[in-house]
């Protein structure tokens, strides 16, 4: 690549980041995103559909050609070193998303070309960082998640145990099978009707106090706050890591802008030294002596 070559890629690479990195890109973004779930939205009412399917389509159609532009300014951003284009999982995504209905055999099937279309709305978490940290927290905490849904159902499934040891005859419709007190159980976990449930459960035997009372403290309040623990949890190492990521995205775009710029200059500094040197060769240096030189 010649050094007029070298110097374009570097104006259109700065003219990318700038665009990109302008207040009013993302939130042009976002608009388009939300005027094609609009858009999406309408094609699910069949007279809305008839009286302006040529607009929709139209909108469709616009919306596509706004995300290729969109895509293809990112990418110029990362002109100068392609490959890191590829690493931000977000600028995969994008391209999987844009570039999966250009395709001819998902561009047939009406179904997933609507899921694709859906899942555009997904993007608008890229757009801003508060989004993309609540999406990376919810990444985050889906194995500390896991580990409580296993306390959760063994609790449920102690408790009823014990409520069909208690209930199963006079409340068959609940508590007939281990099944559909775990199920009831599961419908008190948001305390809907527990007063009501309560004074049934002491019509039948005087343990329904303590039974309900100690299964509300276990698994309405402690198990609820368990979960608010993981969450939040995970959402601060989201808010590190975002953190981090940027400061790692700032460090290499310095790098760029310092390095590249000084390294030509130290290179015509030298020609210019060592024509100058050259110059000043006595005229009676021998053709050895030169070529040391």
């Amino acid at each position: 690549m010649t050094s007029a070559e070298q110097g374009r890629t570097r104006r259109l690479t700065d003219a990318c980041r700038e665009v990109v990195a302008a207040p009013w890109f993302n939130l042009v973004s976002f608009a388009v995103i939300a005027l094609n779930a609009v858009a999406l939205g309408l094609e699910t009412y069949g007279g809305a559909t008839a009286l302006a399917g040529a607009p929709l389509r139209g909108i469709e159609y616009a919306c596509l050609a706004y995300f290729v532009l969109e895509l293809l300014t990112r990418f110029g951003a990362h002109l100068w070193r392609p490959a890191q284009f590829f690493r931000d999982p977000w600028n995969v995504f994008d391209l999987l998303i844009v570039a999966a209905p250009l395709l001819p055999g998902i561009r047939e099937n009406v179904t997933l070309l609507r899921l694709l279309r859906l899942a555009r709305i997904v993007r608008a978490f890229r757009l801003f960082p508060s989004l993309r940290v609540i999406l990376v927290g919810i990444r985050r905490s889906l194995p500390g998640l896991g580990s409580f849904l296993l306390v959760t159902v063994l609790v449920l499934y102690g408790y009823a145990m014990l409520g069909w040891m208690l209930f199963g005859v006079a409340l068959p419709d609940r508590y007939g099978t281990v099944g559909q007190a775990m199920l009831t159980l599961f419908l008190l976990l948001s305390l809907d009707g527990i007063t009501d449930t309560l004074q049934a459960g002491r019509e039948i035997t005087g343990w329904a106090v303590l039974y309900y009372v100690s299964y509300m403290v276990t698994a309405c309040y402690l198990l609820t706050n368990l979960l608010v623990g993981v969450v939040l949890t995970a959402l601060d190492e989201a808010h590190r890591e975002e953190r981090a990521a940027a400061a790692r995205a700032a460090a290499p775009a310095t790098a760029d802008d310092s390095d590249a710029p000084s390294a030509h200059e130290q290179l015509a500094q030298l020609r210019t030294i060592i024509a100058d040197l050259e110059q000043r060769l006595p005229k009676e240096t021998g053709p050895a002596e030169r070529r040391l030189l």
